[in-house]
């Protein structure tokens, strides 16, 4: 059977997940052995490196399995070097989620020459970083990239393919960079028909941006409407209604309608037209079925036709079917089947909700048969969490020992490796974890 890059990265990262939460490096080097791609062994080399720099606890049994591989011969001394080549040519971007990666990355290529089993000289030497990776020089790198990322959707609908971009390019969830997409895509498509329009409201309702994002980048769009007006005369009218089908689509709650206002003082204020036109348009008649369809729907849906709310009403219906009576590998098929792997942190979520209102531990099964399995990646079992997490003062509502039934399933995740051992639910983790888009539980 053909192995693609792709296919072969996930196994990299399934083995040294796998191998983080076991210390057991015989079973790590079979599985290395087993992949028999020698050739790429340097993307082991280089994965391992960015989980050691990521997850600093772990960083010593890393190194020891790659000490290990390079005195066996199992990784050879060439692929050793090109795949700490591989950091140093990406050092730059990972600072932007590692703060010191540079400093990391360097004592790493000492530890590592000082026990023999890499050639330091061979590499190319850690300058420091140029103006251009700055801060500034990374934000204009990513609103370029956000910008071929939004064209691409435009034409192809495809949100998964977005989705992927977005966490590739922007991994540590910056705040600034995630406002900056929103306001690029909604500028996008204000200068295009009502087709993309529609499209972009369901792409932000589909990628579960945090509201303080979603607010920050309407805030941006705001400020910037004095000039988009020369280009766009109807501009508050198309702001208004896309702040409106945020509303309608759970992407940020009404009240924060009111707090992007306060920021807009003055009636004739640009902000305050737009805001006024929001509000007027969610008290009309039929508010919510008239703005869903403002732009004629037929934005895009998921590969097998179905839009995210139905996939969210599919979810719930199948950890129902599931809870009473149901199958585990049919649950996991079905979920499969939804064709949204990008989605998949709204199983995480229901599923949990459920568990800690119903004290079953059956939905905690199907969860563990999607991580062991690799249908529900590390990424989005994370995300899932972050967003119960998020929606805990509800969930109390509701459950009222939520908060303590939820603290015992991070730790279980924890002790299963289906979360990093730094997941809480305090306001640090809500700012590096959390993704979430308003929607109630």
């Amino acid at each position: 059977m053909n192995k693609t890059v792709d296919d072969v990265k996930v196994k990299i990262s399934n083995l040294l997940v796998e191998y983080i939460a076991s210390g057991d490096t015989k079973e790590a080097c079979r599985c290395i052995k087993e992949l028999k791609v020698p050739f790429f062994h340097h993307e082991i080399v280089k994965r391992a490196l960015v989980m050691a720099m990521e997850r600093r606890a772990v960083e010593s049994r890393l190194l020891d399995l790659l000490k290990k591989t390079a005195e066996e011969g199992l990784i050879n001394s060439s692929q050793v070097t090109k795949g700490f080549s591989r950091m140093i040519d990406v050092v730059d971007d990972l600072s932007l989620d590692i703060p010191d990666a540079r400093g990391i990355l360097k004592s790493l290529i000492s530890n590592a020459a000082s026990e023999g089993w890499l050639s330091a000289s061979s590499l190319k030497s850690l300058s420091p970083p140029s103006p251009k990776e700055s801060v500034e020089g990374a934000a204009k790198k990513f609103k370029m990239k956000a910008q071929s990322i939004i064209q691409e959707y435009f034409l192809s609908g495809d949100v998964a393919e977005v989705s992927d971009c977005i966490e590739f390019e922007n991994s540590s969830c910056s705040p600034d960079l995630n406002a900056m997409f929103i306001k690029r895509l909604v500028t996008l498509a204000m200068d295009r028909k009502n087709r993309e329009k529609e499209m972009a409201s369901v792409l932000l309702s589909s990628l579960c941006f945090p509201t303080d994002d979603v607010v920050h980048g309407f805030v941006m769009l705001i400020e910037s409407a004095d000039d988009t007006v020369l280009d766009n005369p109807i501009v508050v009218e198309d702001l208004g209604m896309f702040l409106a089908r945020a509303v309608v689509d759970e992407v940020i709650a009404p009240q924060q309608l009111e707090e992007i206002g306060s920021q807009f003082l003055g009636t004739e204020s640009t902000g305050n037209k737009v805001l006024q036109m929001a509000k007027s348009l969610l008290k009309a008649r039929l508010a919510g079925e008239r703005i869903l369809r403002c732009w004629g729907g037929g934005g895009s849906s998921s590969k097998n036709g179905c839009a995210v709310e139905d996939v969210k009403d599919k979810i719930g219906k199948l950890l129902e079917e599931f809870e009473s009576g149901g199958d585990i590998r049919e649950a996991c098929r079905c979920i499969k089947e939804l064709g949204m792997p990008f989605f998949h942190h709204e199983v995480v979520k229901k599923a949990l909700v459920k568990i800690m209102e119903s004290k079953s531990e059956k939905l905690w099964g199907l969860l563990n048969e999607g991580f062991r399995s690799g249908l529900i990646t590390s990424y989005q079992m994370t995300k899932g969490f972050g967003r119960v997490a998020e929606s805990m003062e509800d969930l109390r509502l509701d459950v009222p020992d939520a908060e303590k039934q939820f603290e015992y399933y991070i730790e279980k995740a924890k002790l299963t490796g289906w979360l990093d051992s730094s997941f809480g639910i305090g306001p640090t983790t809500k700012s590096s974890f959390v993704k979430e888009n308003g929607i109630n539980v």
